[in-house]
Order: C-alpha cells, then structure tokens, then sequence
C-alpha cells in the first residue's frame, strides 16, 4: 500500500497489554544493512531484517543499483557486496517511497558515484526539507538539484568530493550519516560535531565492517579510501516500536509486558528515560551485545504516572518516540513540558500539530509551542482522528484507545506498513481493541 490509499483503524476503548512480544527489527539497522552490506566486499548476511515498505525502499534501490540480494525471507538477507565502486547506474529514477531515511543516506552515498541518479518520494516525502543534506555535500564538491530544497534529488556523478569539518546545525542522525557516508569517497577527513548526540548506528555498523572511525566527543571523523568487509548482522527489535506497548503498558491498570530483544543503543533510550522519570514501572534483563549494538528484554508494568518537565538532553534521544509519549502525559497527573523538539515538526508530518490536534480533539488539553508542546493530563474521550499518512502518529492514537471514554478511529494509516507491518496483530494479541478498515 502507499500512503495515498485510505486505511483507517477502529479502536475500541479499554483493555490491558499483557505477555511477551517481539516486535519487528530496528529500522535504522535495516536501512543500514542494506546500504553498508551493499559496498563491502563478500555476502552480509542479516537476520531480524525489518520488512516494512521503507526499509525495503532501500533495498529496491541497491538492486537496482545492480546489487544480488537474496532475500527477505523471514528476516533473512543476504547481499552480496559489490565494493566501494561497484555500484552501476539504475535504468530510471530511484523511488523511495516515504523514506526520508533513504533519501538522506543515499544522498550522501551516491554523491562519490560515476553516474548521475535522482531520488523520488512519495507525496509526504516530496515535502519535506533536504538543504540539511544537499548543503553540506554541496560544500563537499557534489552537484544536487532539487525541488526549491526538496525532493526529487538529482545527483551529479563523476564529482571529487573533499573532506570538510561540518557543525551540525541541528541534531540528526540522518544529515551525520548522509555526510559521513559522502566522506568514505571523500579526499582526505571528514568529520561532523553534533550539538547533541544523535543514534551512531551508521557508526557502529562501519566500524563492524572494519572502516576506521574515530570518535572524539560529539566530534565523528572518517578518511576517504577505505574499504568495508561483509559481516554478519543480527537486528535487533526496534525500540521505536516498542515504545507503543511500553506507552500502552505504562497508561493501562493491569497491564504487565515484555519486549524481547529491543535494541537499548544508549543513543535511542530517551523514551525509558522519560518514562521512569514520569514515574513508569520498567526493568531491564537479558542484556546483551549483539552485532555491537546493545539489547535487552523491556518488562513493563502498570504504575501512575505523573507530568515532568522532559529534560532537553533527553530530546534527540527520543525523538521519533514522542507522539507516543504525547500520549502518556495525556494520562498522567499534572503537566508535562517538552521544549527543545523543533525537529518534530519536520518529520513525516508536523508531529507536535498533529498530535496537539488530536489529543484536543479527544478532549486533552495540549498546546503547541515553536519547539514543544504543553499538555495536561485529563480524560481521553472519543472521536475520529488524523493521522496525516504518519505511522507513529496513528500508532500513538490507537494506543490511546487503552484509556480512552469510547471509541476512536484514525483516519489514512496505510503508511504504518512502513515501519511495523502486523502492527493491527500484535496489537490485539497484547491486548488492544482494534481493527483496520481499507477503503
């Protein structure tokens, strides 16, 4: 499905989440699998692979690219690495979907190729902003036209990239890794400082597949020339989409679940974070390495939650795990503040709108800010929502159906295939009272 089809959920009001889940792999490893596994030498062989549409966006595009990759079959890949120069150009433009993932990375990555490519999105993709990445590979040597700074991208092969030193001018993981990527066929250094820490999978993984990466700080460097070796990828569950259950646990008396095998990256735990400080039941076991990336079982259980001021160093940490947690302030006791997001109203949609709408809409006070949003917890009633074609919105509004006075339909969620394809299964299996209507 694309985002243009109409889908919507139905969900009844009350219930718990109880039992053990696995929810699907992390799509930050699986966009990186692909791409990395893709340029280095020998067969990457990856398992947990997330098979939703973004995902596998990236993968289309690398076969097209002229990559062999065998797969996916029950989260199995297996890509056959062409080197760093092996790429060849794709018969037409490369269609990514709503990737922004994708379209960022790739453009940092095939701005060192030969030939000349031009990324597509989908019509929520088409609208979002890409100057955060076509400045600094600009500044590089590269040649991009664009859409008066968005999609479709057009980049310009047979260009000599330069190393740069580039201050991120804000915290994103996308725009670090779309740079660092460029700098593996750059002359010389290229390093990028964050001003606040943002997810290192790209890092991890390169250092995985044997390419040097120094750290220093908020500082990451990487010199043009090197090379990647295949390696073997276990991905772990993503803590994205654990965050609904961990949300929906945390909101419903009687609830108690655990969530095997969630990655705990500490660049990706701002969500555990907020939520003990608001005062959730959480625990941690099995915890484990696992490819390099930490994992651990999340339990959580029932418990009152109360409003915070949600500290600033803990924003980029939880960035896309805000709409759910949106959700969790609306039932808890008091107000809870969130300054320091701007990011969130560029993403899939403008999520703090959107979930500022919405949350009014069932009957909670949430005002929206420049940066953050105010809300004050109440009762959740009832009514039809819009998930503006962005899967976390909906996912989080059907989690508030937990605690909701009646019942509550979301509105064109066929983009939540981009990232959790049984979502509407594993959520009745928990516990929640919900079922998808395509029209």
């Amino acid at each position: 499905m694309t985002s243009e089809d109409n889908s919507k959920y139905i969900v009844q009001p009350g219930g718990s989440l109880q039992g053990e889940l696995r929810v699907p792999g992390d799509k930050s490893i699986s966009h990186r699998s692909i791409m990395l596994g893709s340029l280095a030498e020998g067969v990457t062989e990856v398992t947990g692979f997330l098979e939703g549409e973004d995902a596998l966006a990236t993968l289309a595009a690398f076969r097209a690219m002229g990559v062999k990759i065998d797969g996916p079959e029950a989260g199995r890949v297996s890509i056959h690495g062409v080197g760093m120069n092996g790429l060849q150009q794709p018969e037409k433009d490369l269609y990514v979907g709503n990737s922004g993932t994708s379209i960022r990375l790739l453009s940092g990555l095939l701005a060192g190729q030969s030939f000349n490519v031009t990324l597509t999105g989908d019509k929520s993709l088409s609208g979002r902003p890409m100057k955060r990445v076509t400045d600094p590979l600009t500044a590089m040597g590269a040649t991009i036209e664009s859409n008066e700074g968005k999609p479709p991208l057009t980049i310009m092969g047979g260009k000599s990239l330069q190393g740069i030193h580039y201050e991120l001018p804000m915290a994103s993981a996308q725009v670090k890794s779309s740079v660092l990527l460029a700098g593996m066929y750059a002359e010389g250094k290229t390093s990028v400082t964050e001003p606040a820490p943002t997810r290192d999978h790209t890092e991890r993984m390169l250092t995985g597949m044997g390419y040097s990466v120094e750290v220093d700080g908020n500082t990451v460097t990487i010199e043009g020339g090197g090379k990647l070796t295949a390696t073997t990828i276990d991905v772990p569950a993503d803590i994205s989409s654990a965050t609904f259950f961990m949300v929906g646990a945390a909101i419903s008396p009687g609830s108690d679940i655990t969530l095997t095998h969630v990655g705990i990256n500490p660049t990706r735990i701002g969500v555990i974070n907020i939520l003990k400080l608001m005062g959730a039941d959480i625990s941690l076991s099995n915890e484990g390495i696992t490819g390099g990336e930490p994992v651990a079982d999340i339990r959580v259980r029932y418990a009152p939650l109360t409003g915070i001021t949600i500290p600033e160093d803990q924003v980029p940490l939880a960035i896309d795990e805000f709409p759910a947690l949106f959700v969790a302030a609306a039932c808890a006791e008091g107000t809870t503040v969130l300054t320091g997001a701007e990011e969130l109203r560029v993403k899939e949609s403008d999520r703090i709108q959107a979930m500022a709408d919405g949350l009014q809409l069932l009957g909670i006070d949430a005002q929206p800010t420049a940066d953050g949003i105010v809300i004050t917890g109440g009762t959740i009633g009832s009514g039809d929502v819009e998930s503006h074609d962005d899967h976390r919105i909906a996912m989080s509004f059907a989690i508030a159906g937990l605690q909701a006075g009646g019942t509550i339909q979301i509105n064109n969620c066929a983009n939540v295939a981009t990232s959790f394809p049984d979502f509407v299964g594993l959520a009745n299996k928990a516990g929640l009272m919900i079922e998808q209507i395509d029209e």
